[in-house]
């Protein structure tokens, strides 16, 4: 195998396929990417079985054939070189890469140990906005769990709401629902967050196509596949948090809250909360630390109902204030001791739903 192309474009196609590595995996050959040449063009994978990235580019070929090379360093290897052309080799158990001067060699892996991953099934896809999908899960993302232990918390659900598509992610703390209206689909299934992250790094484009069957996630588009095995079990039954109506509303502008969160975070960190105590002309925030000291600020806003204080965690709050993509920030909330819910000023399509911290 022989193929010549520019380093740019090398440099893109090998790291956006290494995005899906398993660097850690005690399966070495899962730390490289398989590369084949035919015809035009060289297409290469990275999977760590899990999660599988294709990507491919139209190069000089001088000769096809097949080679599965160390991910991180054959990336980093092209990154280096000069600009201008780069010429990869694979003969006789090494793989060369040459380009106006430098040259590196390393040891091959065996192609034959490469995992057969199966193509893409993109039976039933739908089309969505590459910019609205790839915003819509940097929404949703941020509540999904990090924790192994807990694997059903740890992906975003996909699921068909009246015809539209709806993502919801939750690490049982808090709560995130988008919902896609302009796309109709009927999809169900769990995908793991860990994919979607990576998603808009490795074959995120203007459009994209979603696909999920019984066992896996396919997104497209013309940069390249990626497939995601699902998560299995049943998604928590959500919609019994999401009560019709609140008695209690603040609106208040965004940037003034998040300044506001960001302030109170210097004293209270991740293990104290931050109190919220809502009242007519707006909302005081206020942390307090025995060790510490703490700090207190008003913020002017629109407030209908009952005087009350209620308690978030600093950073879930931040996190939630920050997914909000409008001017104003509506907060709902029935008592101090349940959830409340923020979201855009006239804008339904996301919600965030938060556990208050006990006073």
């Amino acid at each position: 195998m022989r193929i010549r192309a520019e380093r740019d474009d090398l440099v893109d196609v090998l790291g956006r396929a290494g995005r899906a590595v398993g660097v850690r995996s005690p399966m070495p050959i899962l730390q490289g990417v398989l590369i084949d040449v035919r015809g035009k063009s060289m297409r290469v994978t990275g999977t760590d079985l899990d999660v599988t990235v294709r990507t491919q580019l139209d190069v000089e070929v001088l000769d096809e054939g097949s080679t599965v090379v160390p991910a991180r360093l054959a990336t980093e290897a092209v990154r280096k070189m000069p600009a201008g052309a780069v010429v990869i080799q694979a003969q006789g158990g090494e793989v060369e890469i040459t380009g106006n001067g430098p040259r590196f060699r390393f040891r091959e892996f065996t192609v034959d140990d490469f995992p057969k991953v199966s193509e893409p099934d993109l039976t039933g896809a739908v089309k969505v906005s590459g910019s609205d999908f790839t915003d819509a899960l940097t929404q949703v993302a941020v509540a999904a769990s990090t924790d192994d232990a807990r694997p059903i918390l740890t992906g975003v659900y996909f699921e068909s709401e009246e015809g539209r598509l709806r993502l919801v992610a939750t690490d049982s703390y808090r709560l995130s629902v988008r919902d896609l209206p302009s796309v109709e689909a009927h999809l169900s299934g769990l995908v793991p967050v860990r994919a979607l992250r990576e998603l808009g790094r490795s074959v995120g484009a203007s459009e994209i196509q979603v696909a999920i069957g019984d066992r896996e996630a396919a997104f497209a588009s013309e940069r390249g596949t990626l497939t995601a095995r699902l998560i299995e079990g049943t998604f928590p039954n959500y919609r019994q948090l999401l009560p019709p109506s609140y008695p209690n509303r603040l609106k208040v502008p965004r940037e003034g809250l998040l300044e506001a969160i960001d302030r109170a975070s210097l004293v209270a960190e991740d293990h104290i909360p931050i109190r919220l105590t809502l009242q007519k002309g707006g909302v005081e925030l206020s942390v307090t630390r025995q060790d510490v000291g703490g700090e207190t600020e008003h913020v002017e806003a629109d407030y209908s109902g009952e005087e009350m204080t209620i308690a978030f965690n600093s950073r879930y709050l931040n996190d939630g204030v920050t997914a909000v993509q409008a001017d104003e920030v509506v907060l709902d909330v029935m008592d101090p001791l349940k959830p409340g819910l923020l979201r855009g000023a006239d804008d339904d399509d996301f919600v965030y739903l938060l556990m208050p911290v006990r006073l």
